[in-house]
Parts: C-alpha cells; structure tokens; sequence
C-alpha cells in the first residue's frame, strides 16, 4: 500500500529535493508552500500553494491523513540575511508562526511521524571559537547562546516540538542540519548560502578575476550534499529515535579553502580578495557521534564530489542567464533601430 507524506516547504531547496527522494521511493506526496519550487516543475502528487502562517490554511491541509509529516518551512536565507539584523523580526515572527500553526492542527487531527528540520545555528557562540575543534554536539546546546535570531528561533522550536511530544503524544523526529548544498538550488537572490554564492561568483569569473569572500576566510565550516542529507533524514525516520540529532559532514574546511576548491573544479585562474562581510560564528562542524551510536549511520560522500555537481548546475545557469541578457539586448538595439 502507497504512503502518504506531507512535505512543508517543497518549494525550497531541501524541500523540493525530499519530494523527488519519498517519489523514488513510492510516496504519494502532497506539497506546500507560498511558491513553486523555482527551476523545475514539482512531482508531488498534489501541490498547494498556500500561506503556512494562516491558521485556517493549515487546518485546511491537515484535515486529510498523512503518515508522515515533514516542516522544512521557514523564513530564512544566507548570511546576508541572517546577520544582516534587518530581517529579525520576520525571521523570528513567521517561522514560529508556522510551527505553532502546524503542532495546533497535528494536535487536532492527530497525525503520524512528524519530521522538524532544526539548523546547526542553534549551538552557542562561545563553544565555536576554536579553529580545530569546535563543539557541536548535541548535549552542548545549552547554556544557549545562538549566534543570531534565527539560531534563537530554531531553538525554541525544537522546545515546542519536544513539548508537544511529552504532553500530547506526538511522535517527533528533530534534525539539525548542517551546511546542506547542492544543485537545483537558489544561487542569485541574496538568500544563497556559501557554496552556492561562491560557486556563482566562479562561474560569472573570466579567466584572471578577483573574486570577493566575505570574513577573514579562514572561518570554517562543514558542508554536507544534499543526497546524504536526505539518507539521514530518512533513517531518522524510520527509527525510534525523537532527536535532536545532528545530520552534517565532519569534513571541516575555511571558506577560502572552499573558494579555491571551486576555482580547481572550474579549471579558471582567479584570485581571492577577502572583504568584510556577515561571517557568523567563526568555527562549525558536525559531530557525528551521536548519530552514529543511535542510528548506526552517518555521511559518506566527499565535499569535492558534491561541489563539481553543484558547480556544473550552477555554472549552466549563469550561462542561461548570460544567453538570455545578450538575446534581450539584442532584441533592444533591433527595436531602437527600427
């Protein structure tokens, strides 16, 4: 008999990915959210487009029976958006806007395996200041000191989650997702993360450019591909383990050494120029630990091997979008002309 899944927020980039991963894996799969996914069309089953921070609306959704549930939506953004401190607010207002919307009508209507998608943003500051060993695991949360406002913001919903598991009896699944990339993702609005903006700065790079890294650049991070996000996400739900877990990559590296592995994959010749820029906590990586003990599991792939997929995707897409720019200019001057 085919499964039932409800994906919240299938037109962001993870969201529209977990839809692709539960059809190969024979889902009937609904998705929602304010906007299509933006580079290909969806095949969820069923897609409504729909405002997750009106309560009707979400009634609406959750009147039907789904045996898995998964809230990935969020207002959120690279680090321009985050650090920035313009976008607090929002941030904060409609994502637990949308988790208080979302528990209300689980609650009501009562439904199965409820997936929260948390962030690496909500470990303290204080615990990410050394180069080679920063803290991430999970128990080292607390004393809480996220870095930014949507650090805060995930935190208390984990806290929400995790209350209504206790006193309502719902069965809840937390990640916290480390620097998750890959293709088919936004790369040119302002709310691209590091490996995506900096694989789109490479690819608009002629032969001899200065590209501009925001930070020191010898603040480090992991980056975990897309694919193994989704594995872990999916053997986290098929246990009987609540969270939160951490799904990351331990292969930490500096943002500079990112750009030049970027820069390699593209075969270019271009030079780094650090900027000042929102860098967030100095040092991140995942610790695995956890999540190796409770679910037997943890990431394969390498860094390298993510970046030349995501790099050539992208690298199409500015070619598109160069293409295009030269056929309206084109199209201009012949108009001006006549």
């Amino acid at each position: 008999m085919t499964k039932s899944a409800l994906v919240l927020g299938a037109g962001g980039f993870i969201g529209n990915h977990l839809v692709n991963y539960l059809k190969e894996l024979g889902y009937y799969v609904t998705g929602v959210d304010l906007v299509h996914p933006s580079y290909n069309e969806s095949v969820a089953d069923s897609f409504i487009l729909g405002d997750l921070r009106q309560q009707i609306f979400v009634e609406e959704i959750f009147s039907k029976v789904y045996e898995e549930v998964y809230q990935l939506a969020a207002d959120m953004g690279g680090a321009s958006y985050i650090f920035s401190g313009k976008n607090d607010a929002d941030i904060i207002t409609n994502s637990s806007s949308i988790n208080i919307n979302v528990l209300n009508s689980i609650k009501k209507f009562g439904r199965g395996k409820v997936f929260y998608s948390s962030s690496a943003c909500v470990y303290p500051v204080y615990n990410q200041k050394n180069a080679t060993r920063p803290n991430c695991s999970e128990e080292s949360v607390y004393p809480a000191k996220p870095d930014s406002d949507y650090g805060w913001e995930k935190l208390f919903s984990e806290r929400l989650y995790l209350a209504y598991k206790r006193n309502y009896g719902l069965d809840i699944k937390i990640a916290r997702l480390h620097n998750i990339f890959g293709p088919i993702v936004v790369w040119n609005n302002g709310k691209e993360k590091a490996p995506a903006a900096i694989c789109r700065k490479v690819a608009q790079a002629k032969e001899g450019d200065i590209i501009e890294i925001w930070g020191p650049g010898t603040q480090t991070r992991s980056f975990l591909f897309i694919d193994e996000c989704l594995k872990g996400i999916r053997r986290l739900m098929d246990s009987t383990e609540a969270g939160p877990l951490n799904i990351g990559s331990e292969e930490m590296i500096t943002i500079n050494d990112l750009a030049r592995q970027i820069i390699k994959i593209s075969e270019k010749n271009l030079k780094i120029k650090n900027i000042e820029g929102p860098v967030g906590v100095m040092h991140r990586n995942s610790d695995n630990r956890l999540i190796r003990e409770k679910l037997n599991w943890e990431p394969k792939s390498k860094l390298n091997d993510g970046l030349k997929i995501t790099y050539d995707w992208i690298s199409k897409e500015v070619t598109k979008e160069q293409n295009d720019y030269h056929k309206n200019d084109i199209f201009c001057k012949h108009q001006l002309v006549q």
